[in-house]
């Protein structure tokens, strides 16, 4: 097993207002000690929460991450934030590409990319995401549709910076819907990107954490996590509650 440090990040989209999102992410620092030095942790809030969420975290070892980033340093990009906003409030991660931002909000492999791009030119730490439909999950394409999200990704990537790039793969048919991935089908998965990026950086793939996404939960995490190529978990639903975010990371502590 390569030395990865798992790394689970609790994506609450658009739910928590700031008092709850202060209630949750105290609750987390609280019960970090649990995971700390063996998990990573993260939680990535509504957009305008961010400020109060880094608030509350400072000091301690939970990451804020935020749902999105644009490309752009600044311009006229009404509702749209940079990756120097997040920088400012003590954002420390971004995720890029999620399959709802994909499927509602027309992201593709060609903002996904940039988007990678502008949050490792800030010094965030991207989670870019990739995952195929249901239909093209039936249609055996998963491999294809995978490589090809990865790829437009990787293209933008420089040797000395991979590192610092967390992918996750999300089955766009487990999100939501209560179903998941067995831990056979999201292994057979990250191999491929693993394969991927050994391909392109050589030993250094071997750093990369590589996070699962599609209905985690407390009862399934661990099994999930013992897979040779699932480094973690970005989590929805159940990310809400502080106490079952924690649950979740726990069951990266028993990766061999």
């Amino acid at each position: 097993m390569a030395k990865r440090v798992p790394f689970v990040c609790g994506n609450w989209k658009m739910h928590h207002g700031v008092e709850a999102t202060r209630k949750q992410v105290r609750a987390l620092v609280e019960g970090l000690a649990r995971v700390q030095g063996k998990v990573e942790v993260a939680v990535a809030p509504v957009a305008t929460t961010l400020f109060a969420a880094c608030e509350a975290a400072r000091g301690s070892g939970l990451k804020i991450a935020a749902q999105n980033v644009h490309w752009a340093e600044k311009g006229a990009f009404t509702g749209e934030w940079s990756a120097a906003h997040l920088v400012e409030l003590g954002v420390s991660h971004a995720i890029c590409g999620h399959s709802e931002r994909r499927a509602m909000f027309g992201d593709d492999d060609v903002t996904v990319p940039k988007r990678v791009r502008a949050a490792l030119d800030a010094g965030l730490i991207p989670i870019a995401c990739v995952g195929e439909t249901l239909a093209e999950r039936e249609g055996n394409q998963t491999a294809v549709v995978v490589a090809r999200q990865t790829g437009a990704i990787l293209e933008l990537i420089k040797a000395d910076e991979v590192e610092r790039l967390v992918l996750a793969y999300e089955p766009v048919w487990a999100i939501g819907t209560g179903k998941n991935a067995t831990p056979t089908q999201a292994q057979e998965v990250h191999a491929q990107i693993r394969a991927l990026l050994a391909k392109r950086y050589g030993a250094k793939a071997e750093a990369v954490r590589l996070q699962y996404g599609g209905s985690v939960k407390p009862d399934n995490a661990a099994e999930l996590m013992r897979e040779h190529d699932v480094d973690g978990a970005l989590v929805g639903g159940a990310a809400l509650e502080a106490a079952s975010l924690l649950a979740i990371a726990e069951g990266g502590m028993q990766r061999a």
